[in-house]
């Protein structure tokens, strides 16, 4: 009985909770915008020649994309679920907890949302890419590039081995963490809250009533905003750990889109020192957290949501 009024209870949360579709879409391009806005603004301010934050170090990058992904998370997480990558969106899908209808327009916005954060990010640095001469630095503000990279056969090989195995490990612990950090409090929260409410309602829980409803909110924003405060000291630790060799991207739309942009944008933009979009190397930031995030899905619901 208990577990039949937990499932009810969890259906009427998404019930009530939920919003217009365009809305969510709307969410998933401002939280996208977001994260680049603040990760790759970071990146800007420590790599751009003449800025007040010019070579402040690695950590400056990690606190702007770990707040890049928090501060989105803590806005739309209960609205669109704050995938922003379409990675994460595709994981879903391919393990049956995201419908396929949806996974196009959530990665058109995504995408866009990274094209016009990074867009952001130009308008407000342009004249820092005039002074930089390093084009690596430059293209460092748009999208992941390899340290190993010396532009020759050889280190482009090494390069795109390491890179993969760099993105694929650290886009595996995004994935499988941000889930661990949302599914299981949230659980815990509904399982708790529905039993008691089911205890003092004699064995029936009506969640339409104002004292229902007021408390579900509670424990969803509760449970779901300390997740996602969570969230963002996750992606924090993974660039400090795991960004030294490419970035890491984790995430297609946060390093095709700034790319795109990258390479559409003219010198007269960016300087004379742009240099080029390293398009031979842009496949590995894109397909490896795809595959990352298929298997972390996968792996996660087998254990834990059997």
């Amino acid at each position: 009985m208990i577990e039949w009024i937990g499932i009810k209870f969890i259906k009427e949360i998404i019930r009530i909770m939920d919003f217009d579709f365009s809305v969510k879409l709307f969410s998933e391009f401002i939280g996208t915008a977001l994260l680049l806005i603040l990760g790759n603004g970071a990146v800007a301010n420590v790599e751009l020649k003449g800025t007040k934050g010019h070579q402040s170090g690695w950590l400056v990058i990690a606190i702007g994309y770990g707040m890049g992904v928090m501060i989105p998370a803590l806005m739309f997480g209960n609205v669109s679920g704050n995938h922003i990558n379409p990675a994460f969106t595709l994981g879903l899908a391919v393990s049956g907890l995201f419908p396929w209808a949806n996974v196009l327009p959530y990665i058109v916005a995504q995408l866009l949302g990274a094209m016009f954060g990074q867009l952001v990010v130009v308008a407000t640095h342009r004249p820092y890419y005039i002074q930089t001469e390093n084009p690596n630095n430059i293209l460092g503000t748009f999208s992941t590039i390899s340290s190993l990279d010396k532009g020759t056969p050889e280190s482009r090989k090494a390069a795109t081995i390491n890179g993969f195995i760099n993105e694929f490990a650290g886009s595996f612990v995004l994935f499988f963490g941000a889930l661990g950090l949302t599914k299981h409090f949230f659980g815990a929260e509904v399982a708790g809250l529905a039993q008691k409410a089911a205890a003092e309602q004699g064995g029936v829980f009506d969640a339409t009533t104002s004292a229902a409803k007021l408390a579900l909110s509670q424990a969803h924003a509760s449970g779901l905003g300390i997740a996602h405060l969570a969230l963002g000291f996750l992606v924090m630790a993974l660039v400090t750990s795991l960004g030294g060799p490419t970035g890491p991207g984790l995430n297609p739309a946060r390093d095709f889109g700034p790319r795109l942009v990258h390479a559409f944008l003219p010198k007269s933009i960016l300087g004379e020192h742009k240099g080029d979009s390293k398009w031979w190397y842009a496949w590995v930031p894109v397909v490896a957290p795809i595959l990352a995030a298929i298997l972390a899905v996968l792996l996660f619901k087998v254990i834990y949501l059997r």
